[in-house]
């Protein structure tokens, strides 16, 4: 196993934002830039019924298998459980929250044990790529009769790809979308927001539906994927070059769109950062603190497992600038991989095919776990629940779809962001000398790289 830069391994930021993607995501892009190509051709749709997967019987043994988000558990191990039934191997699922989570692969890197099979996020994917952390899929998806690399997004499948070589198979999609409390809404009197609303309208709006009890939106400085980074590049910034060596944070546009929310702060349509930092903008929504809040799709089963947010919210799309095809959802999709030295590989890449194939990525929809990476699918994950019209999120993929920026070592210059940007929020430095600062210190750390 190559050495090189295992010291490096990241301590990733503590960013509530994440605990889905985006970090359900992821939530970061492809080869060619922050910005990824738009999906490819559409694939069958989801209610075709999808060929069994059989699964062969030379596995055997146990698995774990390693994942940050207690909200997926329960249907991510419907189908692991239906793919031990089939496969005789037992696979076990453990949440760890999202710090924690990479702190244990960082020990696992460094001291030769990582788990069996577990979830990989574009902040970290070429840190264990290049140093042969991860399982070389390569061969096994060039064999196998239920992965094709074309059913899925491009960005997320050449994000998990190094020297020619497939290091995972995607797992999801995710959309942002604008969440809404539908009682304010109609207690202040305001139209729900829709898809002619531009940023401005949005910020007007922020202003109309607050009052004593509550505040129009709130945003903390970690909301990036689910706030601030969709503005950017809607307005025409970018938050880091094609060939990420550069940082845009210091672009007018750029800086235009987050004084967008510094305002909103500001005027006192949003919380102050003392008040976000001690709850989060999604509990603000689901206490009724707050009428509109930013979130990703991975943000699903903690609104729809909340009474009140089940009861009183919707969700509808992101505003855009000045033009519906400047509307932007940044977004991005974990990937399954397995360790390069684990002790039971081929049941690994057994479950992992299982996970990749159209067959469960179908049920992964329709279970609500999240949007899937098998593109097609995911119209079966509107139909989840009742309580949300989550085409707000479906529509977001006709927008213009952002990869997540990311570069090599993302978490070094996005932890500096977030810590700096605490400034902006609290106004103890204009945003245009913030923004400034950060894009210095960025091309420092891009150089680096």
């Amino acid at each position: 196993m190559k050495k090189k830069a295992l010291a490096m391994l990241l301590s990733v930021a503590t960013v509530l934002s994440m605990a889905g993607c985006g970090a359900s995501g992821a939530a970061p892009a492809a080869d060619t830039g922050s910005e990824a190509a738009a999906p490819a051709a559409e694939a069958p749709a989801a209610e075709e019924e999808a060929e069994p997967t059989s699964i062969g019987s030379s596995v055997e043994g146990e698995l774990t298998v390693t994942i940050w988000d207690e909200g997926q558990r329960p249907g991510l191990q419907q189908i692991v459980d239906e793919w031990s039934a089939q496969s005789g191997v037992k696979a076990t699922i453990q949440v760890v929250d999202w710090n924690n989570y990479w702190t244990l692969l960082e020990a696992g890197a460094t001291g030769g044990e990582l788990p069996d099979v577990f979830w990989m996020h574009s902040n970290v994917a070429q840190k264990y790529m290049e140093n042969d952390l991860l399982l070389d899929l390569t061969d096994r998806i060039a064999a196998s009769d239920k992965i094709d690399m074309a059913n899925y997004y491009d960005g997320i499948v050449k994000l998990y790809q190094s020297n020619g070589k497939q290091y995972a198979v995607p797992k999801d999609i995710d959309t942002i979308a604008l969440w809404y409390n539908k009682t304010i809404f109609d207690e202040m009197g305001v139209a729900y927001p829709d898809d002619t609303w531009t940023w401005q309208d949005f910020a007007d709006a922020a202003k109309k539906l607050t009052n004593d009890d509550h505040w129009g939106y709130a945003i903390a400085p970690g909301n990036n994927q689910e706030g601030y980074y969709n503005t950017i590049y809607s307005m025409g910034g970018y938050v880091i070059s094609d060939d990420k060596k550069k940082s845009g944070m210091d672009d007018p546009k750029s800086i235009e769109a987050v004084k967008l929310f510094t305002d909103m702060i500001a005027d006192g349509s949003c919380p102050d950062l003392a008040t976000v930092s001690e709850t989060a903008p999604n509990e603000l929504l689901c206490a009724g603190k707050v009428a509109m809040s930013i979130n990703g799709s991975w943000m699903l089963a903690g609104y729809r497992d909340n009474e009140y947010a089940a009861a009183n919210c919707d969700v509808a799309v992101l505003p855009y600038t000045k033009d519906p095809s400047d509307r932007v959802s940044i977004y991005n999709g974990l990937g399954w991989a397995a360790a390069a030295n684990g002790k039971n590989i081929d049941a690994a890449w057994s479950l992992i095919e299982y996970l990749g194939s159209k067959e469960a990525q179908i049920k992964q929809a329709e279970l609500g776990v999240t949007m899937s990476a098998y593109m097609g699918t995911s119209d079966s994950w509107v139909n989840s629940v009742d309580c949300f019209d989550l085409n707000g999120h479906m529509k977001m993929l006709d927008s213009k779809l952002v990869f997540r920026p990311y570069s090599r070592n993302t978490t070094v210059w996005e932890d500096m962001m977030i810590e700096k940007l605490q400034d902006a929020w609290t106004g103890a430095k204009p945003v245009e000398d913030v923004c400034k600062e950060i894009a210095e210190e960025m091309n420092k750390d891009l150089a680096e790289e």
